[in-house]
């Protein structure tokens, strides 16, 4: 069985698709079926064989004619670009952009697809940032989903150009992520008691992610195999796509191939994880670090009990990304960190990227190197000129350093 159209998988496991291309003069329906892609190699999965299905059948319909130009823009998304676009990211991609898409369908739905103008995309570029209340952040991803899906009808050869091309893109914007000082980070923790179970996992969890830079789908995929307490490492090579208690995923790499690395614990740390799961034993938990059922836990909580004990502590709210902006922002200026010791410890493929995100955190020494400079070089000049110069150049100097 497979979740994707025109795939199928035979009794040996080995996937292939079948696609319909035509109905002949007497009513007989042809179909192609296939085993391999394009370059003769085996599928080696059902979206590698619903790509190829997909390939065929338009590249069938555009040698034939049989292209559709009164497409509305509705039925190209929900019979194209969409089921494409589900087959090519991760499912937690997919259910995050899905929204940015039918923002597009509800204002272009009816329109055919060769008829959309640069002026109706302008129009819909003014409503994402004037009459819609979303962060101009929010519009630029919305503007630009649309852009993706018109590129894709150019491949598709349903438009010869991507009107939309011709207007101009929405900036993100200017955006702060804000984050936790040290001393704010103090103010909180300390209202967090540990004598209720729940409150020792909030306490844990802070913590952790304060201490450690986890991004929030990292965290909450950490099994206590993850951990070796005695050597004091914490090896972070798994993700969490997350549905509900039941139905989740734990994903065998991270968000890029840096984010896989070991992070070294410090010994406070480690004392209080070993408290942590002693406490979770007793109440029957073994499995995920961060969990009070044995179940995984959901990113909306973590954010929820930021924002609970911001508001106690009188701090501003952080969600689970300012957190790790927090931990970015302990090894810097509390610890006084190299710009490549952090990204390796965040995870990021470049130091290029931690300079991107946290360039301003990093102190900028001007009056320190001012300091340093003076009595650096012997600055004595020579007695007698070295070099002859015409005209007014020889003039002597009254002047002495």
């Amino acid at each position: 069985m497979s979740n994707y159209k025109y795939v199928h998988q035979d009794k040996k496991g080995k996937w292939y698709y079948q696609v319909f291309l035509y109905r002949d003069a007497n009513g007989c329906q042809h179909y192609k079926k296939g085993r391999k892609d394009q370059n003769n190699k085996p599928f080696s999965g059902p979206r590698a064989a619903y790509k190829e299905a997909l390939r065929v059948k338009n590249e069938y319909e555009q040698r034939n004619g049989k292209v559709d130009y009164k497409l509305t823009y509705k039925i190209f998304m929900e019979n194209d670009f969409i089921p494409k676009y589900r087959a090519d990211v991760e499912g937690s991609t997919f259910d995050s952009h899905y929204r940015l898409f039918d923002m597009a369908i509800n204002y272009f739905g009816k329109k055919v697809i060769n008829e959309i103008t640069v002026r109706d995309c302008e129009r819909y570029r003014t409503k994402l940032l004037s009459r819609t209340g979303y962060s101009q952040s929010y519009a630029s991803a919305a503007y630009g989903a649309f852009r993706q899906s018109l590129d894709y009808a150019v491949k598709l050869g349903l438009i010869s150009s991507n009107t939309s091309k011709k207007t101009d893109a929405i900036g993100k914007g200017k955006s702060v992520q804000p984050y936790w000082t040290l001393k704010e980070f103090q103010k909180v923790i300390s209202l967090i008691s540990i004598n209720s179970f729940y409150e020792h996992l909030i306490y844990t969890m802070f913590l952790l992610y304060y201490r450690t830079g986890l991004r929030v789908s990292e965290g909450f995929a950490l099994t206590w195999n993850d951990i070796n307490l005695e050597k004091k490492k914490m090896m972070v090579y798994h993700n969490l796509e997350y549905k509900n208690k039941v139905d989740y995923r734990i994903k065998a790499y991270t968000k890029t191939n840096s984010g896989k690395r070991v992070i070294t614990l410090d010994d406070e740390l480690v004392s209080i994880l070993r408290n942590w799961k002693s406490d979770q034993e007793t109440h029957g938990v073994s499995k995920f670090v961060l969990s009070y059922d044995d179940c995984p836990m959901i990113k909306s909580t973590l954010n929820n009990l930021l924002k609970k004990y911001a508001k106690l502590a009188g701090v501003k709210v952080i969600n689970g990304r300012g957190l790790r902006h927090s931990h970015a922002s302990f090894l810097i200026a509390e610890m006084h960190c190299d710009v490549l010791t952090v990204s390796r410890r965040l995870g990021h493929s470049s130091p290029d990227i931690t300079l991107k995100y946290y360039s301003h955190m990093f102190p900028r020494n001007d009056e320190m190197l001012a300091e340093k400079m003076v009595g650096s070089i012997d600055l004595t000049p020579a007695k007698e000129s070295k070099l002859y110069f015409n005209g007014n150049q020889m003039v002597s100097s009254d002047k002495a350093m």
